[in-house]
C-alpha cells in the first residue's frame, strides 16, 4: 500500500510527530541558531528588523537545544545496540523501556534516539527519500486493539475507515513497515495500556504482534512503567523478557545539575545576560523545579521569552520569580523556595 504524500502546503510547525510529515520534519530539521549582534549594530536596528530579530530569538528560546543529559545518552547508546543486534535476528528481537516520572525527559530521550536513527539510516541508504526508518506512535488512553492499529495505519498514512477490518489494518501496517525498511518503532505513553484489563491485554498483545511482525527495535516510554502493571503476570513476564530498562528521574542537586544548568545557559541570545549567574542560582532553580529537567526548561525558556519581549535581556532570580512553573512543581511547594 503506498501512503499518502504530506500536503506541500501545510505549515511544519502544525505536523505533529505522530504523523509522517512531522516526523520527516523532525528528524532532518538543524535549527539555525541566530547570533547575537554586536551591541552598537543591535541598538541601531530599525524597528521592523528589530522584530525579525527578535522573533528570531523568540522561537530560538521556545526550543533551546536539546540537553545531552545522562538519560538520553544512555537511551540513545542502548537503543543503537539494541538496533544492530537485531538487525539479523529473525525472532527474538529485544527492545527498549524508558520508564521514569513525568517531566522527566522520557519523550526527549526517545525522540533523539529516533532522529538518531533516522540520520544513520538514509547516510548508509543516499537517495532513500521513500524510506521510512522510524515509526512515532502515542498510546491513547484505554487504548484497544484497534485504537492500537489505527494509531500505527494514521502514522503511516494508511486510510482507516469504520468498516476497515483490524486485521486487514494490521497486515497493512506490517507490509508498509517492511517495505518502507522501518528499523526503530518508538511507542509513547505506554501507561496508558492497563494490561490488568481484557481491553488492555489485548491492546498489547496486538504491539506484541507488531513487534514479532516487524523486523524493527521497539522501544516503549512511559510514566514509571514499573507501577502501571506493564510488566505484571504472563504477559508482564514476557515483556520483561525481551526488554531492557533505562530509568529517567529527577537530577540531584550537585554538580551535575550545576552542569546542566551552565549548559542551558550557554544557548542563550540575550544582550544584557550575565554568564554564570544561572549556575550561581543552581539551588534556587533546583528549589523551583524539584530537579525536573521538563521543568527547567519550561522556566528558563518562559524567562527567556519574556526577557526578550519586555527588554530587559537578562535573566535574573526576580524575573523567575514572576514566571509560574507547571502546576505539579507547584503543588509540590517548591513555587518559589529558598535555594
Amino acid at each position: 500500500m503506498v501512503t499518502r504524500q504530506a500536503d506541500p502546503g501545510a505549515d511544519p510547525r502544525l505536523q505533529a510527530l505522530t504523523s509522517l510529515a512531522g516526523w520527516r520534519q523532525f528528524a532532518s530539521e538543524l535549527p539555525a541558531v541566530p547570533d547575537l549582534l554586536d551591541a552598537d549594530v543591535w541598538q541601531g536596528l530599525d524597528p521592523g528588523k528589530r522584530a525579525v530579530y527578535d522573533d528570531d530569538r523568540i522561537a530560538h528560546h521556545s526550543r533551546l537545544l536539546v540537553v545531552q543529559t545522562p538519560a538520553v545518552r544512555d537511551v540513545v547508546t542502548t537503543g543503537r545496540r539494541l538496533a544492530h543486534m537485531n538487525r539479523s535476528a529473525h525472532y527474538g528481537r529485544s527492545g527498549l523501556i524508558v520508564s521514569g516520572p513525568a517531566r522527566t525527559g522520557k519523550t526527549t530521550a526517545i525522540t533523539q534516539l529516533g532522529k538518531t536513527i533516522e540520520v544513520i539510516h538514509r547516510r548508509r541508504y543516499p537517495g532513500c527519500g521513500d524510506h521510512i526508518p522510524v515509526v512515532y506512535v502515542t498510546v491513547p488512553p484505554a487504548a484497544t486493539p484497534r485504537m492500537i492499529a489505527a494509531e500505527f495505519a494514521r502514522f503511516l498514512g494508511i486510510p482507516v475507515t469504520r468498516q476497515a477490518n483490524i486485521t486487514d489494518v494490521i497486515e497493512s501496517v506490517c507490509g508498509v513497515c517492511a517495505g518502507m525498511r522501518t528499523t526503530g518503532i518508538l511507542v509513547d505513553e505506554i501507561h496508558n495500556l492497563n494490561i490488568a484489563t481484557r481491553t488492555g491485554a489485548e491492546a498489547s498483545d496486538t504491539l506484541k504482534y507488531f513487534s514479532e511482525r516487524i523486523p524493527a527495535t521497539f522501544v516503549l516510554a512511559g510514566i514509571n512503567v514499573e507501577r502501571a502493571g506493564l510488566l505484571s503476570g504472563p504477559r508482564g513476564e514476557q515483556i520483561a523478557g525481551r526488554y531492557s530498562m533505562v530509568r529517567t528521574g529527577p537530577f540531584p542537586r550537585d554538580a551535575q545539575w550545576v552542569t546542566l544548568v551552565a549548559a542551558i545557559e550557554t544557548s542563550l541570545r540575550l544582550h544584557r545576560h550575565q554568564p554564570g549567574s544561572l549556575p550561581g542560582l543552581a539551588g534556587y532553580l533546583h528549589q523551583r523545579t524539584s530537579g525536573m529537567i521538563g521543568s527547567l526548561l519550561w522556566l528558563i525558556r518562559s524567562a527567556a521569552i519574556q526577557a526578550v519581549i519586555d527588554g530587559t535581556e537578562k535573566i535574573t532570580r526576580t524575573s523567575m520569580d514572576a514566571i509560574p512553573v507547571d502546576i505539579a512543581s507547584q503543588e509540590s511547594g517548591h513555587g518559589k523556595g529558598k535555594p
